[in-house]
C-alpha cells in the first residue's frame, strides 16, 4: 500500500524521555540533557498568560497567527506578510520541501547535521546530496560544488546541531552571492538567541533585506524561549515566498495555547536574556571541568556541548543507570562522541560527576 522508497527511510529516534528512564531504570529522579531544552524553562509571565488562554480551548485558534506575526514583523522590522508560523520549524522543513520539491530534485544538506533535513527530503521524493563537514564546521565551498540543476534546496543549520559550529557572516554572504536565485537556501537558526551575540554571526535578516529573495530563516520558541513542549517557530522570508508556503500549510496548525504563550514569551526579553547568560555561564564552567578531566570537547555557540568519550554506546548506557540522558552521537556519523545540554547548575554538577567516573 505505501510508497516503495519510505521502507528505505530510517525513523527519527528521538531522546529518551524522563518517564520512559525513570520505568526502565526503577529510578525516582532523572535529569534529561539530551534535547537542547531550555532548562529553566518559561517565564512566569508565559504561565500565567496560558492559564487566562485554558478557558478558550474549545474554540479553534487563530488560524493566521495574527497577534503574534504582527509581534515579530516589529520586533525584526520586517512586513508581517513575510512571516509565517509553524508548528515547531521541524513543520517550516516540511512545508518548504512540499512547495518546492518533486520527485527527483535534489536537496543538499551537511553531515552530520540536524537529520530531519535529511528524513523529510527522501519522503518528498528528493535525492539527497551529502556534503561532509570539515573540521566540524560546514563545507561551503563542498556544497557550492555539488549545486547541479537538478538542486532546488540548501540546508545550512547554523548554529549547526550537533556539533553547535556555526558559519560566519563573511562566510554566508560570499555563498549566497553563489547561490542560483532559483534554488531556497534555508537557513536554520534554531540556536540564533545563543549565538546571536557572537560578532561574526551573521545578520541573515539584512541578507533578506538586501534583496536575496531566495532565502528562508527559521527560528524556533522551543530552545531558549522554553516552549518545546508547546511546539512553536516562525519562518521569514520573501512575502511571495510565504505566500506560496501558507497555500501547503494545514489551517489551524499552531494551536492557541502555542500561539499566546510565545506572543508573552518574546514580550519577556529580561527572563529570555537571564536564560543565555546563565546557560553561557554554566557552560563555561562545564568547559573548564572537562578541561580537567583532559576530555576532548568542542566550543559551541549553542546550549550544549560535544563531547569525546571514545565509547558512546557505554557511556550512555552507564549514564542513563545514573539517570542521566544524554545523546548518543553514532546515528549522526560522529562516533565516540555524545551531545550534553547545558542544564541547570545541580544538573550540570552530577553529569560531571558522573563522567569523571566513567571516563
Amino acid at each position: 500500500m505505501f510508497k516503495r522508497y519510505l521502507f528505505n527511510i530510517k525513523t527519527y529516534v528521538p531522546g529518551k524521555p524522563i518517564e520512559e528512564v525513570k520505568r526502565e531504570f526503577k529510578l525516582k529522579k532523572v535529569i534529561k540533557l539530551a534535547s537542547n531544552e531550555n532548562a529553566w524553562g518559561p517565564s512566569k509571565r508565559v504561565k500565567e498568560a496560558i492559564l487566562k488562554e485554558l478557558p478558550k480551548i474549545n474554540r479553534y485558534p487563530l488560524a493566521d497567527c495574527y497577534y503574534l506575526r504582527r509581534a515579530l514583523a516589529l520586533k525584526f522590522k520586517v512586513k508581517e506578510d513575510q512571516i509565517i508560523i509553524g508548528n515547531g520549524s521541524d513543520e517550516l522543513i516540511v512545508l518548504v520541501l512540499r512547495a518546492l520539491v518533486e520527485k527527483g530534485d535534489e536537496v543538499i544538506v551537511a553531515w552530520p547535521t540536524f537529520l530531519i533535513y535529511e528524513i523529510q527530503a527522501r519522503i518528498s521524493g528528493a535525492k539527497v546530496i551529502r556534503v561532509k563537514l570539515k573540521n566540524f564546521k560546514y563545507d561551503l565551498e563542498g556544497m557550492k560544488k555539488k549545486i547541479t540543476k537538478k538542486t532546488k534546496i540548501i540546508f545550512i543549520a547554523n548554529p549547526d546541531n550537533p556539533t553547535g559550529s556555526f558559519v560566519n557572516n563573511r562566510e554566508l554572504e560570499n555563498f549566497l552571492k553563489s547561490v542560483p536565485e532559483n534554488i531556497l537556501v534555508f537557513i536554520d537558526e534554531a540556536y540564533f538567541e545563543y549565538a546571536r551575540l557572537i560578532p561574526s554571526y551573521p545578520d541573515s535578516l539584512q541578507f533578506l533585506k538586501d534583496n536575496y529573495n531566495n532565502i528562508f530563516i527559521s527560528r524556533t520558541f522551543s530552545k531558549a524561549y522554553g516552549l518545546a513542549g508547546l511546539r512553536i517557530g516562525y519562518g521569514i522570508s520573501n512575502n511571495k515566498n510565504i505566500e506560496i508556503l501558507n497555500k501547503v500549510r494545514e489551517p489551524f496548525n499552531v494551536n492557541s495555547l502555542a500561539q499566546i504563550a510565545a506572543l508573552h514569551a518574546l514580550k519577556d526579553q529580561e527572563h529570555l536574556q537571564k536564560v543565555v547568560r546563565a546557560t553561557q555561564r554554566e557552560k563555561e564552567k562545564m568547559y573548564e571541568e572537562l578541561r580537567r578531566m583532559g576530555l576532548e570537547y568542542k566550543e559551541t555557540a549553542t546550549n550544549f556541548i560535544l563531547i569525546k568519550v571514545h565509547d558512546s554506546q557505554k557511556v550512555c548506557r552507564e549514564l542513563l543507570k545514573k539517570g542521566i540522558i544524554v545523546r548518543d552521537l553514532d546515528r549522526w556519523g560522529l562516533k565516540g562522541f555524545i551531545r550534553v545540554t547545558v542544564g541547570r547548575p545541580i544538573e550540570n554538577v552530577q553529569f560531571l560527576k558522573e563522567i569523571r567516573r566513567l571516563v
